[in-house]
This record gives C-alpha cells, sequence and structure tokens, in this order.
C-alpha cells in the first residue's frame, strides 16, 4: 500500500485526516510549496541508484533528501532521525513510502549526504528551491539584497595553548606574515598528531575570546529568505567573501547590496561598480579620518535592514542549533550551512501561506 492520497482512502489516511497534528500539518503544507518532482530530477543527476544488499531497489534520492531535511528541522542526529521516521505516521506519509518498506539508516543517509557533497549538489538544490518559492511568491526575486556573516562552532577543536597569534575578528589581515606561517605549521602537525580535530576550521579572536570553528555568509532578501550561502574558515575576513558570495548569486539579486563596515575595502567598491550594481556597504572610519554626517547618515540607513539577516541567522540557531558545526571539514560544514538556508526557507515560507 503506497502511502499517498488516492481515490480510495484507506484507514490510514482515514485515521490520519481525522487527527491532525502539528507535525502533520506543517508537512502538508511544506508539499503545498514545493514540487519535489522537480528536486527529484535535479537529485538524480548526481545520485545514482543501484541495489540493496538483498537485492531490492535502492531508496529513492528524494526520500533521502526530505529525510535530511527532517534532521534539520527537528535538530536531529542520522539515527535519531532514523528512530524518529520509524515511529512517526506523518513522517513516513510525508516521505511517501511503503508500509511494509523498511526505513533508510542512519548510514545510508550519511552515505546519500556525502556524495551530494562530492558532487557539490546543495548549492544547486538551494537555487532550485528558490527558483519555485519566487514563482508560487513565497520569495522576493528582486530589491535589496542583505550580506553578513555569522560563526559556526566546531566541537573539533586542537588540545591545549596555540603557538601562534590568533587573528581578531575585524582585523584577521593584520597579522604578519610569521604569524600566519606558524598557523599553518601548527596545523599541519595538528593534523599528523590529533586525527580527531577539524583541520579545516580555524581559531578566530572574537570579543576577547578564542572561537574555533567556520564563518558563514548568507545573502538574504528583504524578508530574510536566504538566496545564497559561502562557507569559509573563521579568521577569513569579511572583505574576502563578498566577490564568492556574489558569484552564486542570481542575476536579479544583484541590483542592490547592502553591507556592514566590515566588507568594505576599494576592492568590493571595485567590484560592485564592475557589475553595475548599487553599492550599499557601510562607510567605515579610518585613522584620522573620521566619517563625515552624510556618511554617518548613510550608515544610519543601510543599518536599519540588518536585522533581517540577524533574525535569520537567530531563527537557524534557535531552531536548528545552527551556531554549532554537525561535522568535519569544510565541505561537510558548507552543506550543513546550505540544507539549513533550505529547511529555513521552506519552513518561513510555510509561514507565509
Amino acid at each position: 500500500m503506497k502511502i499517498k492520497n488516492s481515490g480510495n482512502m484507506t484507514f490510514f489516511e482515514a485515521y490520519f485526516g481525522h487527527y491532525k497534528t502539528r507535525r502533520s500539518e506543517f508537512f502538508k503544507k511544506v508539499n503545498e510549496v514545493i514540487d519535489w518532482t522537480a528536486l527529484e530530477r535535479e537529485i538524480d543527476k548526481v545520485y545514482k541508484r543501484g541495489q540493496s544488499v538483498d537485492g531490492r531497489p535502492a531508496y529513492r534520492g528524494i526520500v533521502l533528501f526530505k529525510m535530511l531535511l527532517i534532521g534539520i528541522w527537528y535538530d536531529m542526529s542520522d539515527e535519531n532521525c532514523e528512530e524518529f521516521v520509524k515511529d512517526s505516521l506523518c513522517a513516513i506519509r510525508f516521505l511517501e513510502i511503503e508500509l511494509n518498506q523498511s526505513i533508510p539508516d542512519h548510514s545510508t543517509l550519511s552515505r546519500f549526504r556525502t556524495e551530494l557533497v562530492n558532487k557539490k549538489a546543495f548549492d544547486r538544490l538551494l537555487r532550485k528551491v528558490n527558483k519555485q518559492l519566487s514563482r508560487n511568491k513565497l520569495k522576493l526575486n528582486k530589491g535589496k539584497t542583505i550580506i553578513d556573516a555569522s560563526l559556526t562552532i566546531s566541537p573539533f577543536s586542537p588540545k591545549g595553548k596555540t603557538t601562534y597569534e590568533i587573528a581578531e575578528d575585524r582585523k584577521e589581515d593584520e597579522r604578519s606574515d610569521e604569524e600566519k606561517n606558524k598557523e599553518e605549521r601548527y596545523f599541519k602537525l595538528i593534523k599528523k598528531t590529533e586525527p580527531g580535530v577539524d583541520t579545516d576550521a580555524r581559531w578566530l579572536k572574537k570579543q576577547n575570546k578564542p572561537v574555533y570553528g567556520y564563518k558563514k555568509t548568507f545573502a538574504v532578501d528583504e524578508n530574510g529568505m536566504i538566496d545564497a550561502v559561502d562557507t569559509c574558515p573563521a579568521n577569513v575576513n569579511d572583505t574576502k567573501t563578498l566577490a564568492i558570495i556574489l558569484s552564486v548569486l542570481s542575476k536579479s539579486r544583484k541590483e542592490e547590496v547592502l553591507c556592514d563596515k566590515g566588507y568594505k575595502s576599494s576592492e568590493n567598491d571595485e567590484l560592485l561598480s564592475f557589475y553595475n550594481i548599487k553599492n550599499r556597504i557601510m562607510f567605515k572610519a579610518r585613522r584620522n579620518h573620521s566619517l563625515t554626517y552624510w556618511q554617518k547618515r548613510f550608515n544610519n540607513i543601510v543599518s536599519r535592514y540588518r536585522y533581517v539577516v540577524e533574525r535569520t541567522f537567530g531563527s537557524i540557531h534557535r531552531w536548528f542549533n545552527g551556531a554549532f558545526a554537525r561535522y568535519k571539514g569544510l565541505a561537510k560544514v558548507h552543506a550543513q550551512h546550505v540544507l539549513q538556508a533550505i529547511a529555513y526557507n521552506l519552513k518561513r515560507a510555510v509561514g507565509f501561506i
């Protein structure tokens, strides 16, 4: 028996239709805002199904992708997600799998995620989701784009004290080449002596407290819906991430870009001018050069929009425990960030219905 709406209502469908829950209603509304068939075609380009160990066809990629989203929405590990789906009739219905079919286990989810990471598929899936939401008037296709960054803490940090000067937030490029070389030599040693450490992450001193992890940069629309994501080690200066995030933004989202003063540089000003993008990067005071009255007014106007992206970061941290990395390695942590962006956009879109 396949779990889907049909002309002949089964006992399960009659029971489920009568006893509605908040979770079942959420899954129902997600199905209303997204066409999974279009996403399945994209997933099938990179995920080739084979046979399971007992000779049966392997799980469809879209089923595994939906399980990854469930794991994000309810902040669960792969193991907990497997158990959750086994005990949840509304989750089984959302996945559209047969009642007599076994549930994908945590190792299957992990391998599926790794394959999509290796094929760099998550960013494309975010763009596909956003196109659908825009067509359905659930996401802005034009207008202001607000860009900002937040830290993701990695639990896989090195032990003991560092042997080099840690970069400071907003002063990442002020270290000497000698200190940067010391850092690289330190991590080459750590890679050999502490195999459990995530050596793609880096230390950053923020408000005089050392943080180990990554920096995620979001580009959002005026409603806080996420257009694009970039991930880099925590000690990379914000000025260097703007070009990367712009490279993955759609043309319609490059009309006007708003950023705080951490992104201000002559290179970024020239970049926005070259692509004919309205430059709304806040001005930054320099030594012996204070801001003019009009520059302060300009900064004040731009800062009024910053709450939008800050709200997005706050919601992801609160809903999905997004301030912490689940995995090791830059590629997998980036996949986590993008999957959280997809989960966030769908959750917000449901709220717009």
